[in-house]
């Protein structure tokens, strides 16, 4: 017989509004060899002498206008997925952010107290990539044995195609799609390409050709693009969207080096000189609203759309506390117990 924790990790936010608290949010995540993946002095010289200096007072401002009463929304958001699971369970939830606060190391030693024995860890990224699912997974391998070294891991896999995820996010988009559209955009966060060479383990398949993704392979396993590909794939099946009335494109393109295409903010300039009109975005990789989703795309996406030629632009929430998600989570966690029940080893 086991004793199960759960821990819930997404990304994390600056603590306040603030140019400083800012400042120490991006040094913290753009120091992490994992997103901005160049050697440490080669980083350390980007991020204090390129970044710091100048993106902290530009971000604070975008985040001013999405914050809440509450806080930043991504975890007002996230705190409240927890406290529901927390409700529905007879076990400790608990809540991190891979940067900033509440800090893994923080929740990792609140569980080391419960007396669990599996600690079931669910990554909030529906697909695989280095500088999201892979850093937090890392992580909390890193800490474990010194915070909490009796937690057996065992760790949630992408979900990025799970009916249980397809099916919450069709139904919180239906309300949208159903008032009509002319074209539905999924927005993806963006990755620099070499992100998809370093996580591919055959080092020879992405990118390597045009149809890389939808030829199998290992390295899908861990491919961000092909992953999101795939949700698009399920998603449009599962919501009835028509062929020709859908498109991909990636936001968020930071530094010079290539990222993944097309971009989010070049086709939305590009789409009412296509005939576009009437645009729906949904933004699939993020589980809950957040600095991307509210004013990246929310604001200056709409903006941009609107003044390019576009009449109407419709942002579909994420799914925050949808009751379809908040019941795939429930399951993810039930499945991950039993499992931890009959086998009594980690994943």
């Amino acid at each position: 017989m086991t004793n199960s924790a759960v821990l819930l990790v997404n990304l994390g936010s600056p603590d306040a509004p603030t140019v400083s608290a800012v400042r120490r949010y991006l040094r913290e995540f753009l120091m992490d060899g994992r997103v901005l993946d160049a050697p440490w002095p080669i980083r350390f010289m980007i991020v204090h002498g390129f970044i710091l200096p100048f993106r902290p007072r530009r971000s604070a401002e975008a985040y001013q206008q999405v914050w809440t009463a509450e806080g930043s929304p991504l975890v007002v958001i996230s705190r409240r997925v927890q406290r529901w699971l927390q409700a529905r369970m007879a076990l400790p939830v608990e809540l991190a952010m891979r940067y900033q606060s509440p800090s893994i190391a923080e929740a990792l030693r609140r569980l080391a107290g419960t007396g669990a024995t599996d600690l079931h860890l669910i990554p909030l990224f529906p697909h695989y990539a280095m500088s999201s699912y892979e850093t937090a997974v890392e992580r909390v391998k890193g800490l474990l044995p010194n915070l909490a070294p009796r937690l057996r891991l065992r760790v949630q896999p992408p979900f990025f195609d799970h009916p249980d995820y397809i099916a919450a996010l069709a139904a919180s988009a239906e309300p949208e799609l159903q008032r009509g559209y002319d074209h539905l955009l999924f927005s993806f966060h963006g990755l620099p390409e070499r992100h998809l060479r370093k996580s591919d383990p055959t080092g020879q398949h992405c990118l390597a050709t045009e149809q890389c993704c939808q030829t199998a392979n290992p390295a899908h396993a861990t491919c961000y693009r092909h992953q999101c590909f795939q949700t698009v794939k399920a998603f449009v099946q599962k919501a009835g969207v028509p062929e020709g009335k859908y498109s991909v494109a990636f936001q968020s393109r930071l530094g010079r080096d290539p990222w993944l295409k097309p971009a989010s903010d070049i086709r939305l300039r590009e789409f009412p000189s296509e005939g576009v009109k009437r645009l729906v975005v949904i933004c699939p990789a993020f589980v809950s609203d957040c600095l991307e989703t509210l004013e990246e795309m929310g604001i200056r996406g709409r903006e941009s759309f609107l003044q390019s030629g576009g009449k109407s632009f419709r942002l579909i929430s994420c799914l925050n506390e949808h009751p379809l998600w908040l019941a795939a989570l429930e399951k993810m966690v039930h499945n991950m117990t039993r499992a931890a029940s009959q086998e009594g080893v980690p994943s």
